[in-house]
């Protein structure tokens, strides 16, 4: 049989476009023979010509019923479902099913028909600023636990006796935690770490992780809040001491000190300024708003480990590793701020280093963590003498960084413990009012918060932060 078969490509571009202008195509060419006996006989299958594309078949289970026109035959020939393009009448029939991992066609008709879903408006990271906002919120509106503190007269401080949350995150010892001072921003919790990062936490209620600051090259040693309580003030041991942005993360200011800092102080009645001290005979004042040192107070000693200033803010104290054969002689020295002279450094006696400061909020005096596994108390005015007759013992330092801190009425001394505890004591009379089984690793730290009255704060050697009340 002499007969031509041309087939009709349902993907074709010009045929859909054509079509859907509403100009007809070309019809499809068809048996000759068929055609004309269409309407006198059961039609016959013309069958393809031989020169037809690979895989496609004329499997006598898919043969078309009798009775139906012969170009639809030939359509449902060439549509089979094995062939790349498949029509929806065929579709409808039962087939085997496909191989797994292959993906039926779909044709251009049913997929202009079908309608388009709306593309998303918002870019694939919309929602990094959302979550950015949302943290912005924590950081800056008031706690619901904290709120109702707020309107109230201060408690007294009471002493925290079970555990409310715990924190992990670090990865390396965490050297001091704080609170914010602001009332209002006093739920966000401030860790500085060895792992080399800064973290601030909702401790107050969440105990979410709410900004890390990696913005140091080492491990830092020590970390405060600004006054304000929108900034931060950090030094770590890859020499440099920074100032960020508590809500953006950004850098506000950094200074290079040529030696490991150790320990950061900001200045009380100056905001600008901040004293850094470390791994140098000296302790160096900066102002932030330049980047440049304004004095430096050379005390001819290896490091300094802590820098304390007095209420009033025109002298401070800092504490070294210093200690000579028979007398802990420029242990602790009193500085003149504006003058950079020495005031004393006879002040402490006893051959034992002095590893933090505590300031007491209310009294002339403050407390020195010794070495000695006790903690000494000074009067904070000159000649800063030693009250031999107050002293504050039960736990241990042994040669870790223990600090130590007031709560915020003075009543409460706390300190941590080489041994895992923490400790707190009666200031007026130096006895202990309890002791909390805190950590496995050595207590580094206790944070009184500064508004709720029985709740506090503890970190350990190991990069555990725990919350009490």
């Amino acid at each position: 049989m002499n007969s031509l078969v041309a087939y009709e490509d349902s993907d074709s571009e010009d045929g859909s476009l054509a079509q859907e202008s509403g100009k007809s195509s070309s019809p499809p060419f068809i048996c000759a023979a068929d055609e004309r006996n269409r309407d006198s006989r059961p039609s016959r299958f013309c069958g393809p010509p031989k020169n037809l594309r690979s895989g496609w078949t004329t499997n006598a289970s898919l043969q078309p019923p009798l009775g139906t026109s012969v170009v639809d035959q030939n359509r449902s020939l060439i549509h089979q479902p094995q062939s790349r393009h498949a029509l929806s009448n065929v579709a409808k029939r039962p087939q085997a099913s496909a191989p797994s991992g292959v993906r039926p066609y779909v044709s251009k008709r049913q997929r202009l028909a079908s309608p388009v879903p709306e593309a998303d408006p918002k870019p694939s990271g919309a929602e990094v600023p959302v979550e950015h906002a949302r943290l912005a919120k924590l950081l800056s509106e008031v706690s619901e636990r904290v709120e109702p503190y707020l309107t109230q007269e201060p408690k007294p401080s009471q002493v925290p006796k079970r555990p409310l949350m715990s924190l992990e995150g670090h990865r390396g010892p965490v050297n001091t935690i704080q609170w914010c001072p602001v009332p209002h921003l006093s739920h966000l919790l401030l860790s500085a770490s060895m792992d080399k990062t800064v973290k601030v936490w909702d401790g107050a209620q969440s105990g979410r992780c709410l900004r890390v600051y990696s913005c140091h090259s080492e491990a830092v040693r020590d970390a405060c809040w600004s006054p304000c309580g929108r900034s931060l003030h950090t030094g770590s041991f890859d020499r440099r001491a920074m100032i960020v942005d508590v809500e953006t993360g950004q850098q506000i200011a950094k200074v290079d000190n040529q030696f490991k800092v150790m320990c950061v102080a900001l200045h009380p009645g100056d905001r600008s300024v901040f004293l850094c001290g470390g791994y140098s005979s000296s302790v160096k004042a900066w102002d932030s708003r330049v980047c440049k040192v304004v004095n430096t107070y050379n005390a001819g000693i290896q490091q300094t480990l802590h820098i304390l200033f007095l209420s009033s803010g025109a002298e401070f104290i800092t504490s070294s590793d210093s200690v000579s054969r028979d007398s802990a002689e420029r242990t602790l020295i009193a500085w003149d701020y504006r003058t950079t002279a020495k005031l004393s450094n006879q002040i402490y006696h006893e051959r034992y280093t002095c590893p933090s400061l505590a300031l007491h909020p209310l009294e002339e005096s403050f407390v020195a963590q010794t070495n000695g596994n006790y903690m000494a108390v000074f009067s904070s005015q000159r000649p800063y003498h030693m009250n031999k007759r107050r002293r504050f013992e039960g736990h241990k330092v042994e040669g870790y960084a223990v600090r130590c801190q007031f709560s915020p009425d003075g009543a409460i001394l706390a300190s941590g413990s080489s041994d895992g505890y923490a400790h707190f004591y009666d200031y007026q009379n130096a006895r202990t009012l309890h002791t909390l089984r805190a950590h496995s690793r050595p207590c580094l730290a206790v944070s009184q918060h500064p508004v709720l009255p029985s709740t506090a704060a503890t970190c350990d050697w190991g990069g555990e932060i725990k919350v009490w009340r």
